[in-house]
């Protein structure tokens, strides 16, 4: 079943519907302060991301990674310079 918003976008809910539903009862809702899930099972599903190691390495550094290296080796640039011309004054 497809539907079509007022924008042209098509949206194939029968897809769709599954994860909405998991979103949706697998967050805390205000009035309970408790998921669907554990109100009505008494116990949270485990979700895939559960099941990851949370120590593993980033293969693709972030932006703050880069930043964070960034200013590392201008630091170290900056203190072997500083050290290049503490050594030539004593030449």
């Amino acid at each position: 079943m497809e539907y079509k918003d007022h924008e042209g976008y098509t949206h194939d809910w029968v897809t769709l519907q599954p994860a909405v539903q998991l979103a949706y009862n697998t967050n805390q809702h205000s009035t309970t302060v408790k998921t669907p899930t554990l109100v009505e099972k008494g116990c949270n599903p485990l979700l895939p991301v559960d099941h990851l190691k949370k120590n593993l390495l980033t293969i693709w550094p972030t932006a703050k990674d880069f930043n964070d290296t960034w200013k590392r080796d201008c630091d170290t640039a900056a203190k072997c310079k500083a050290e290049a011309k503490e050594y030539n004054k004593q030449r």
